[in-house]
């Protein structure tokens, strides 16, 4: 694997260690494990810099969350090398949730777990807005700078314009519940966990005071696509909640956007 010609200069001795580049998720960032001597590893993502950029929010985020104590990776050193920002991160313990497809008992308990220990963080403490009304504004933005990939909507959607989802999301519009602390992007490849159980977040760019089915919603399609819909009712009970269509069918149509 080849470092990057831009590495900054004050990563410069983690050229010669082994490098794998991380293909999993549909983030704009190039995303890499480092293997250290100790056994270790430390993840780097980079991003270049725009208007609507993760990466600058991810890095307040982590901080925030790191900060409340929360299990998600800790930022060890942020620098911009020209028109790109690079973030080093510790890892989190465990493997994700796509290791854990057959044994969708943990994988179901797992997930639960995380959520409802995410969702728990008391909002107010929270700076981040992720309101449908931030969050549409937000959505248009992304599709006039061109960066919604309507070849990648989901089958429901197949041959939409991403003019046609904002304009569904308008009408369509829920009314909303109690803002919490959700993760934003709430699927299996962001939830950790070691020996079956719950042991971290990664990928928190999103991550902003919203209504709870930002997060179930994102989780449920999750579940289904990976280890069967019939996975769902359990998901849910274990999480203590009651399946919403609407608001199932809403956000995963808002999550076309990003």
């Amino acid at each position: 694997m080849s470092v990057p010609d831009d590495l900054p200069q004050s990563l410069a001795p983690l050229r010669d260690l082994p490098w794998t580049e991380i293909t999993l998720g549909k983030s704009s960032c190039d995303v890499w494990r480092i293997a250290l001597a100790d056994g270790n590893s430390v993840f780097l993502k980079a991003e270049r810099l725009h208007p609507l950029a993760e990466l600058p929010g991810e890095i307040e985020r982590l901080n925030w969350l790191t900060g409340m104590g929360f299990k998600a990776p800790r930022v060890v050193d942020a620098e911009q090398v020209g028109s790109r920002l690079f973030l080093l991160m510790t890892a989190v313990p465990g493997a994700d949730l796509t290791h854990y497809i057959d044994r969708p008992g943990d994988f179901v308990r797992a997930y639960a777990q995380g959520l409802k220990r995410l969702h728990a963080l008391d909002p107010a403490n929270c700076p981040f807005d992720h309101s449908l009304e931030a969050r549409l504004v937000e959505a248009e933005a992304r599709m006039r700078a061109g960066l919604v990939d309507e070849d990648d909507f989901d089958t429901e959607r197949q041959g939409w314009t991403a003019a046609r989802v904002l304009d569904w999301l308008h009408r369509h519009r829920p009314e909303t519940g109690d803002r919490i602390v959700t993760h934003g992007d709430a699927s299996a490849p962001n939830i950790l966990a070691q020996q079956g159980r719950f042991s971290g977040i990664i990928d928190c760019g999103r991550l902003g005071r919203a209504d709870v089915w930002q997060d179930l919603a994102l989780a449920c399609r999750s579940i289904a696509y990976n280890i069967g819909r019939e996975h769902v009712a359990p998901f849910l009970a274990a999480y203590g909640a009651e399946w919403d269509e609407a608001k199932y069918r809403y956000y995963c149509t808002l999550d076309e956007m990003f």
